[in-house]
């Protein structure tokens, strides 16, 4: 069993509130909600994008649809902005449904620390879904390199790093939940690249 690195989802008692010490050090992350989406294809694979902290540019990893939620912002109406900015995929509040999972992490991103609160979503899209990443904001641009569906098997095997980390159980049991199957089958041709 290998040991976590010490970026992954780290989850420590609230920070005290002392002012000495700096907003977005790790002793002190930044605290932020965001909403994720589990867009599933019709043969049960995740849709996930490749990322990279500007910190940290040499170091991928792969990541599901969603972000940080906007001011007022539930994370239902969150799950769906985010799905159309980064996929193009319109849906609606009620279409999205309930969160499936939450979940607190805690995460670098260009020199400073974070402590996410997060709820995730789940949608099934046909064969005819596209994704279309036009709508991804500087921030996007500036850290996203791709994306590519994945299996359940696919990620348990996966070399890069995932997040969620136990993405595969999750999505185990969100099939369950669902009464159906995760196939496997082979991947769509070729990677996503921004802008289709």
């Amino acid at each position: 069993m290998t040991s976590r690195p010490p970026w992954l989802g780290r989850r420590r008692l609230a920070p005290g509130s002392d002012p000495a010490i700096e907003p977005g050090s790790i002793e002190n992350p930044i605290p932020r909600r965001a909403a994720r989406v589990l867009v599933i294809d019709d043969a049960g694979r995740v849709l996930m994008f490749r990322g990279f902290d500007p910190a940290d540019p040499g170091r991928r990893y792969w990541f599901t649809a969603g972000g940080g939620l906007d001011p007022g912002e539930s994370p239902a109406e969150g799950a769906v902005r985010e799905l159309w900015e980064e996929t193009g995929l319109r849906l609606t509040a009620a279409e999205i449904g309930p969160p499936v999972w939450q979940d607190v992490t805690d995460f670098p991103y260009d020199g400073r620390w974070y402590r996410q609160e997060q709820e995730f979503f789940a949608v099934r899209v046909g064969p005819e879904a596209r994704v279309h990443t036009a709508g991804f904001d500087a921030e996007e641009l500036r850290s996203i390199d791709g994306y590519r569906w994945w299996s359940v098997d696919e990620l348990a095997a996966a070399d890069e790093p995932i997040y969620p980390p136990d993405l595969p159980d999750l999505l185990r049991r969100v099939y369950a939940m669902a009464g159906s199957a995760a196939p496997d089958a082979a991947p769509r041709p070729g990677h996503g690249e921004r802008g289709e």
